[in-house]
């Protein structure tokens, strides 16, 4: 049975605003008038929402559940199927207490979709947008196996594990990211306003300037009068270098290469080494066959290069290799994948294993870059600090040579 959002009348002129269960929107709209409504309007809610999202719908709007959000929701709904409530109303208890019109809207439509008789997973897939084809696949696992609250309990771990690690990154690389944009600001105004300012008053004095003040004045000149050129330049390359970043052949060469730095790439590698394996414990554990689940785990890695070397695993994989000695053909994922993966399938706790794998990937991902960013601020501090030094001296040096002139 679809559902319909509404606007109505009440018998004092108040509008109301809702959603309403019926086969058609006359339906609808008679429903409403035996509650002694008078409807407005009444639209139907898949019509809006399912499907793939358009490119203004991509650009104008933003999805009903950020990553936030969606972690928080499949918690609640786990609580609830998990005390033994039907899912039918767990999702209208969820409706009922949803934050905003949309989120209302959608769990309107998949409480709808579910009354009707499908499944919970292809409701949810009716929504690519909100929900991943590897959440989809989850909770059809879930369906299928009969432990519907135990995998939404795995999945909410998974999605605030992924979220607690994220947020670690970005605030470990934020610190560094605004020093370094006050240092570019300051360093600029300093050079092309305070600069000129002081050496207009050494212009008309025959006195011959430093070496270094005349090099700060050349520098200060270019980034007056041509700096625009080098900021057009900088747009082009980065134009230019996301183009090249959509050609498959250079995007995978260009990420193999970015594995092979020393500190940034062995991040690369580990984060990605981690969702890979939390992707594909999840989804083992879950009950979702191993050749779909390495499949689905391998589209969630963002590097291309390591990408290709999960879909060459899943190939041997295919041929009745062991899924360590596929994941150890690859000399990109880190030797601890493939030495948890071993010991899964030799104890048969393989999703656990991986799990486990992906937990202690993590943390050293969030050691690395909290060390990374510990070092980087006292050398951002410390760079700006002679950048500015050196413009201090460019500005004192003619003073001091003027008055020792005088004397």
């Amino acid at each position: 049975m679809p559902a319909f959002s509404f606007e109505a009348l009440d018998n004092e002129g108040h509008v109301r605003r809702g959603t309403v269960e019926a086969d058609t929107a006359r339906a609808a709209r008679s429903l409403l008038r035996a509650q002694a409504l008078v409807p407005l309007e009444v639209a139907t809610l898949a019509s809006s929402h399912a499907g793939a999202p358009t490119l203004s719908e991509r650009l104008l709007t933003r999805p009903v559940f950020n990553a936030t959000a969606l972690a928080v929701w499949t918690r609640q709904l786990a609580g609830l199927v998990g005390s033994g409530l039907q899912l039918e109303r767990a999702l209208t208890a969820l409706a009922d207490e949803a934050d905003n019109e949309r989120q209302r809207h959608l769990l309107a439509t998949l409480r709808a979709e579910v009354n009707a008789g499908s499944p919970f997973a292809q409701a949810l897939a009716q929504f690519p947008r909100e929900f991943s084809p590897i959440y989809c696949a989850v909770i059809g696992a879930g369906e299928a196996s009969g432990g519907l609250a135990q995998v939404l309990n795995r999945l909410a771990d998974d999605l605030e594990e992924r979220q607690q690690l994220r947020a670690k990154l970005i605030g470990a690389a934020l610190y560094p990211a605004i020093v370094t944009l006050v240092a570019i600001a300051i360093v600029l105004f300093l050079v092309g306003y305070v600069v000129p300012q002081v050496a207009s008053v050494f212009a008309g004095s025959k006195h011959a300037l430093p070496l270094l003040t005349v090099v700060m004045l050349a520098i200060s000149d270019f980034v007056r009068h041509d700096g625009w050129i080098v900021l057009i330049a900088l747009v082009l390359i980065v134009i230019g270098a996301r183009l090249a970043l959509k050609n498959d052949g250079f995007r995978e060469n260009f990420d193999g290469w970015w594995l092979r730095l020393p500190i940034l790439g062995r991040l690369s590698r580990s984060y990605n080494a981690a969702r890979f394996a939390g992707t594909l414990g999840m989804l083992a554990g879950a009950g979702v066959p191993i050749l779909k689940a390495l499949q689905a785990a391998a589209e969630t890695l963002s590097n291309r290069a390591l990408r290709a070397d999960a879909f060459n695993a899943l190939v041997l994989v295919r041929e009745g290799a062991p899924l360590a000695s596929a994941l150890a053909r690859s000399k990109r994922f880190p030797s601890l994948l493939a030495m948890f993966a071993r010991l899964g399938e030799q104890t048969g706790q393989l999703p656990t294993m991986l799990e486990r794998a992906a937990r202690q990937m993590g943390n050293e991902v969030q050691r690395r870059a909290l060390q990374l960013a510990t070092l980087l601020e006292p050398l951002l501090i410390v760079g700006m600090g002679l950048i500015v030094m050196l413009i201090v001296l460019a500005v004192l040096q003619p003073i001091i040579e003027l008055n020792q002139f005088v004397k």
